[in-house]
């Protein structure tokens, strides 16, 4: 029996990923061109990729006639600071749990697994019930605090931290570095690919989050972009179908993601970072 030839095998891969490619990227194309389009365009010829009447009326009418900016702010604010605050505890978590013997440790470890494999829908209302206790409901607190830390973070970081060699941490401590100086000094800097995988999925998350929204606030002045884009889906400004001004605040809402992605991935793919020296 005669075998295919590989350059045969390698186009007929390379067709099949495209295709896939076409089919995944296809959506964001429709969406995009439509938040050009007119509205009665939209509405008839929908699957269209190329206007037939260019217009901008859809971001206009977006940023003069929605709280979009405000809606913007809340949500980069939310953002940044729990990206930075699920860095930092995430961080510690997982070196701690990789790391550091202490009583119960297995436990805590078996729990952060099991709490992963828990929807998030399920805990919304003892969610609320925590917040509301604590006085922080209606809040940035209470919106930013309980998104602080995650397990699926503290899972990625505490397997990286456990393929670094131990030889490392135990020379800094001959030279006289404590857990602390150690983890932050020696250990944190070799992380750097987890680390980044760890910023790209923290920013992705927060800034597309919505339930936790849903439950942990009220007033308008502090809703978030998911919040205010699926306010616009119910029609919130007019009658009619909106969709370019549905998809304009989506395509919007996706180029803060968009760019975080394209300026940390080269770091996530360069694992190769220097860290023993001989």
């Amino acid at each position: 029996m005669r075998k295919r030839p590989v350059g045969f095998t390698l186009v007929a891969v390379y067709v099949l990923l495209i295709v896939l490619a076409v089919i995944y990227i296809f959506p964001f194309l429709v969406q995009v061109a439509t938040s050009f389009k007119t509205e009665p365009e939209a509405a008839s010829n929908p699957l269209a990729l190329i206007p037939t009447t260019w217009t901008t009326a859809a971001y206009k009418t977006l940023f003069a006639n929605s709280d979009f900016p405000l809606w913007f702010r809340n949500s980069f604010i939310v953002t940044v600071v729990v990206t930075l605050g699920r860095v930092f505890f995430n961080s510690l978590a997982g070196y701690a749990l990789a790391r550091l013997q202490f009583r119960g440790r297995g436990v805590v470890n078996a729990l952060v697994i099991a709490v992963m494999a828990v929807p998030g829908v399920v805990l919304l209302i003892p969610k609320f019930l925590v917040i509301n206790q604590l006085g922080i409901y209606d809040s940035f607190a209470g919106m930013i605090i309980p998104l602080l830390a995650d397990a699926a973070g503290v899972f990625i970081m505490k397997n990286f931290f456990e393929s670094i060699p131990a030889s490392v941490e135990e020379q800094a401590r001959i030279d006289g570095a404590g857990t602390f100086r150690t983890f932050w000094s020696i250990v944190l800097p070799m992380a750097t690919p987890a680390l980044m995988t760890l910023v790209i999925l923290s920013f992705q998350g927060s800034w597309n989050e919505l339930n936790h929204f849903i439950v942990s606030t009220q007033s308008p002045s502090l809703t978030t972009l998911t919040k205010g884009v699926a306010q616009l889906a119910s029609g919130q400004l007019s009658q009619g179908t909106q969709y370019p001004l549905k998809l304009a605040a989506a395509a919007l809402m996706t180029v803060p993601v968009a760019i975080v992605f394209f300026i940390f991935q080269r770091r996530i793919m360069n694992t190769t970072s220097g860290a023993v020296k001989g």
